[in-house]
């Protein structure tokens, strides 16, 4: 074993006892070489391999310092309920200690910019950074494309307000859809159509009437672990979409908004197959890091790019550029795919468990019916006439929260289902099958004679 691998040994041991603690700064390069009696260059050898490694990272102008290795569920208070509505990534599972070095050094490296505006699109760096995963999920654009909004929904609010090149003001959104652009489409008294979306995919004799009838502005869609249903668009289907798009001069805003719990890296988005600049893609990293960061992007065609610009200086001037340092900082330093691919092993096995208590359950159809796919989330189909409401009272009363599926359709929607949405990246593993147990017991007990 060189000298190298002999120091890389030895910073590794101490931290797994404990020795080095998560956040703590190492030696200078120059004190490490002249402790260790070895060269600069062995330093930064051992150095960059235990950072390729994810036991330290570096931070601009300040040097190396020891990464979170383990994720301390017990930091985090035991919740007195189980939140099967939530869609918000796990607490007990964020690496509070890596992410708030990041704060810290973000506050030093960007202190100038936290008092002055200026950035409308977003930080440069982290816009460079962004760019380069977009990438590996096979959104390729320019810098000049990318805004940094805060949040998917301010970025949705900007896209529905402001003029698009085809001059048209009716959107269209899939039913069920995302509850929040629903209420936000209805407050601003925007004109709107709905096309039925199931676990199947999209009603295309409708879309391409809708489309071709000249009136539609843009097309809201979520080809990825939609939501409520929890299920994705095939290849053909997104193709297919994209064709009609270009053919009737039909935006489509994408929203991906859980791109990064995706593990097929063959699933391209439907921006991955747009010629005509018709696609606008939104990215969140609120699912993934956590609700507060309020951070989206948005990629959006040549077109709009000077509109947006404007609309955005007027309703969101920048977004937190503290923010924006920190994420910069987090994606740079090798921290967010390390906490991705951690977070991808929690949602692995809640996954998993929700399946298995699927099966446990498929004697009743409503279970066995249940959409069983890589999203973190499906629904149970009730009976049209089930008492829904009677369900979520006696459930709460047991501590278990739930929501029904009424705000993801449009008033008077003719796709309404009666649905009850479940989502585990809220819910220990331990939790999931005594929850859904005690769910089938308060349907049995309410059940009447099935009319699905």
């Amino acid at each position: 074993m060189n000298k190298q691998q002999q120091l890389v040994a030895q910073i590794q041991e101490q931290i797994q006892q404990g020795i080095l603690l998560s956040g703590q700064k190492l030696p200078s390069i120059r004190v490490m070489s002249q402790t260790n009696h070895c060269s600069p260059s062995t330093i930064i050898g051992a150095y960059e391999q235990l950072a390729r490694e994810r036991w330290i990272y570096a931070m601009n102008r300040s040097g190396y310092y020891v990464a979170q290795q383990g994720y301390h569920q017990q930091r985090y208070p035991v919740r007195d309920q189980v939140d099967l509505s939530s869609a918000a990534p796990a607490p007990e599972l964020f690496p509070y200690d890596d992410f708030q070095s990041c704060l810290n050094q973000a506050t030093q490296v960007y202190r100038d910019q936290l008092f002055s505006y200026g950035m409308p699109q977003g930080l440069p760096p982290l816009l460079c950074e962004v760019r380069q995963q977009l990438e590996e999920v096979q959104v390729f654009a320019r810098e000049s494309q990318l805004f940094v909004t805060s949040g998917i929904q301010r970025a949705l609010s900007i896209l529905t307000m402001m003029p698009f090149p085809n001059g048209r003001q009716t959107i269209m959104i899939e039913q069920p859809s995302y509850h929040l652009l629903i209420e936000l489409l209805g407050a601003l008294h925007v004109p709107v159509e709905g096309v039925e979306r199931t676990v199947h995919g999209l009603d295309w004799e409708k879309v391409e009437r809708l489309f071709q009838s000249g009136e539609i502005k843009f097309f809201y869609v979520i080809p990825r672990f939609h939501n409520p249903l929890g299920t994705s668009l095939s290849t053909s289907d997104k193709k297919r979409l994209v064709a009609l798009a270009t053919k009737y001069d039909v935006y489509i805003v994408e929203d991906d908004y859980l791109s990064d719990l995706e593990h097929a890296v063959s699933n391209d988005p439907l921006y991955a197959y747009d010629t005509s600049e018709h696609v606008i893609y939104l990215k969140s990293y609120s699912k993934i890091l956590f609700p507060g960061l309020r951070i989206g992007v948005a990629v959006l065609p040549e077109a709009l790019i000077s509109t947006f610009s404007q609309y955005k200086r007027l309703l969101d001037i920048d977004s937190s550029v503290l923010s924006q340092a920190a994420l910069h900082m987090y994606i740079k330093n090798g921290m967010f795919t390390r906490y991705r691919r951690y977070l991808l092993e929690g949602y692995d096995r809640r996954i998993a468990q929700l399946h298995r208590t699927l099966d446990e359950l498929s004697a009743d159809p409503i279970f066995a019916n249940a959409p069983r796919n890589q999203a973190v989330h499906t629904f149970l189909r009730l009976p049209d006439n089930f008492p829904t409401a009677v369900l979520i009272k006696r459930l709460a009363q047991q501590k278990i929260v739930v929501g029904d599926g009424s705000q993801h359709f449009l008033a008077n929607s003719p796709y309404t289902m009666n649905l009850l949405r479940i989502n585990v990246s809220n819910v220990p593993e331990e939790q999931i099958d005594p929850t859904l147990q005690i769910i089938a017991k308060e349907i049995r007990k309410l059940s009447i004679t099935p009319k699905l």
